[in-house]
């Protein structure tokens, strides 16, 4: 069994999947496996992947197309390693993200901590770093999981990040099952919610992650529906957090997610004129 299985789903993604492999291949921590599952893509993608020669490199293809959702979840069923890391094919790892995350969860004895994530760089189209994202603070350590959440819930937004900046247990993916789309836009943080009410987090504050927006994201497409995606979520999420979230927790959220949509998008605008 390996330590980690890091999952690529992936459509269309023939413009940047390479360098996501390579970004992978490139882990000062070697004990991987790495399974790129392509969702029927009509672009070169499968070409692409099978110019890579390693034996920890494993290429699916599903028969018909699942959508995102059933992509990803497709990642939980093949994956066979202790953790797991999801990385969208057009996002990257920097060279020591597994060793320095999975050092924090092999550290771990009780099982305390949920998952470990990280600050990430933000990409544009061209590969360039636009900014960089982290925890409030910036401080390394561990987070308790409930107060992880009411941050995410007063701020509007995913603190905690995208896919490839996270790493979590199988066991406990296991547990608490499938990824949900209910919410397209925080169908990543929905997860990392179900994950918290398990356990704590842990902030690795270097950027060990970089996360690309382009025209063609999936953040970028569903962009202006993300805050009515947001408020929609913490009304299912509050069930999660403890102690239960307060009228002004809620009020804070349905202002800030407003907030950061317009944000977001005029972010987009300028930098993916």
């Amino acid at each position: 069994m390996p330590k980690v299985s890091v999952c690529i789903p992936t459509y269309r993604g023939g413009t940047t999947i390479g360098e996501a492999i390579e970004s992978v291949l490139a882990q000062s921590l070697a004990d991987f496996e790495l399974i790129v599952i392509d969702d029927g893509s009509p672009d070169d993608t499968r070409v692409i992947v099978e110019r890579f020669v390693d034996p920890r490199l494993v290429y699916l293809r599903n028969e018909r197309n699942l959508g995102p959702q059933g992509n990803w979840n497709r990642c939980l069923e093949v994956a066979q390693g202790e953790y797991l890391k999801l990385l969208p094919h057009d996002d990257l790892l920097h060279p020591r993200c597994l060793e320095r995350q999975v050092a924090v969860l092999d550290d771990d004895y009780d099982e305390s901590i949920a998952l470990v994530f990280s600050a990430r760089d933000v990409l544009g189209a061209d590969g360039k770093v636009l900014t960089r994202r982290g925890y409030p603070g910036g401080h390394e350590g561990t987070i308790d999981g409930s107060m992880v959440m009411r941050s995410c819930v007063r701020r509007g937004t995913n603190l905690i990040g995208e896919p490839g900046a996270v790493l979590f247990r199988k066991s406990l993916a296991d547990r608490i099952g499938a990824f949900d789309a209910t919410n397209p836009y925080v169908i990543d943080l929905d997860y990392w919610f179900r994950l918290l009410a398990h356990g704590s987090a842990h902030f690795c504050a270097d950027s060990l992650a970089s996360f690309r927006v382009s025209p063609q994201s999936w953040s970028v497409a569903i962009g202006k529906a993300q805050d009515r995606d947001f408020i929609d979520f913490v009304a299912r999420a509050a069930v999660w957090i403890r102690p239960p979230l307060s009228a002004i927790d809620l009020l804070l959220t349905q202002i800030t997610a407003r907030l950061n949509k317009w944000l977001r998008l005029l972010f987009y605008t300028v930098y993916l004129r």
